[in-house]
C-alpha cells in the first residue's frame, strides 16, 4: 500500500480551462547532444509499447492553463509507439534521488514503485523552482521510451520539461536531451521545440530512440496550478 498524504486536497467541479498563448522568446545553445527528432527508423521486429493506464480521478479547483505557446491539448487516449521486440520495463523499483532531498510529500522510491493512481498518497511533491528528479537504472542500458506521469489529478502543465539521459551520474558529460519544452531557455540548456502539454491519466511518452545510458534525469519548474513540482511515476523501457 501507498502511504497517506498529510496534507488534504480540496475537491469541487471542475471547471473549463482557458488556454492563451504568448511569448517572443529567444534562444541560446547549451553543450549536450540533442537526440535526432522526426520519425525514428527501426532496424528489426518492433512492438507497440503499451503500460497499464491509471483511472481518471479529478481533484482540486482547477486554474486557467495560460501563458504557453503551442501549448499541446489533452490527449483522449493512450499514446502508442513502436519500439524493438523485447523492449521492457527497466525502472522499476530502480533508486531515485533528487535536487530536493526532502520531498514535501511522498518520498522519491515512489516515483519508481508501479503505483499510477491519482489523489493522494501517490505523488511526490518537490520544493518549488527548478528541481529535477534521477532514476538510476543501476547498469548501462539501450533506452527506448520514457513515460512519465507528473499529477494527473487536475489538468494542468507543468513549465520548462527536460528530459536527459546520460552514463555520467553528474550530468558533466555525455549528456543527451531527449525532451525539452523550455521554450524560452530560462533553464538555460537551449531553447527547447518540443511543445508544452496538458497533464492527463495517459502520461506523456517520450522517445528514447535507443540512446545508450545509465541515468535519467527530468527537470520541471513549477507549473500552471502552483510552484510545486510532482512525480506519480516515471517508467523507463528499453534493454540491458
Amino acid at each position: 500500500m501507498k502511504h497517506t498524504q498529510q496534507l488534504p486536497l480540496i475537491f469541487s467541479a471542475c471547471a473549463a480551462l482557458l488556454f492563451t498563448a504568448c511569448g517572443d522568446k529567444s534562444e541560446s545553445g547549451d553543450d549536450s547532444a540533442s537526440a535526432a527528432s522526426g520519425p525514428r527508423v527501426i532496424s528489426g521486429p518492433t512492438m507497440t509499447l503499451t503500460t497499464e493506464i491509471p483511472p481518471e480521478i479529478i481533484e482540486g479547483t482547477p486554474q486557467p492553463i495560460s501563458g504557453l505557446p503551442n501549448l499541446e491539448l489533452a490527449p483522449s487516449r493512450a499514446p502508442t509507439m513502436q519500439v524493438p521486440e523485447g523492449t521492457t520495463l527497466l525502472s522499476l523499483g530502480k533508486p531515485v534521488t533528487s535536487s530536493d532531498d526532502f520531498p514535501i510529500l511522498g518520498d522519491l522510491s515512489d516515483i519508481t514503485d508501479g503505483y499510477k493512481d491519482g489523489g493522494e498518497g501517490y505523488f511526490v511533491e518537490l520544493m518549488d523552482g527548478l528541481q529535477w528528479v534521477q532514476i538510476d537504472l543501476e547498469a548501462p542500458a539501450t533506452i527506448e521510451a520514457i513515460w512519465v506521469w507528473h499529477y494527473h489529478s487536475q489538468a494542468r502543465a507543468y513549465h520548462d520539461v527536460i528530459v536527459q539521459v546520460s552514463n555520467d551520474p553528474e550530468f558533466e558529460s555525455g549528456v543527451t536531451t531527449l525532451f525539452n519544452n523550455d521554450y524560452d531557455n530560462s533553464v538555460g540548456f537551449g531553447r527547447g521545440s518540443d511543445r508544452p502539454y496538458v497533464e492527463t491519466r495517459f502520461g506523456k511518452l517520450i522517445d528514447g530512440r535507443g540512446t545508450q545510458a545509465q541515468y535519467v534525469r527530468l527537470y520541471s519548474n513549477g507549473n500552471t496550478s502552483n510552484d510545486q513540482n510532482h512525480y506519480t511515476e516515471v517508467e523507463v523501457y528499453g534493454s540491458f
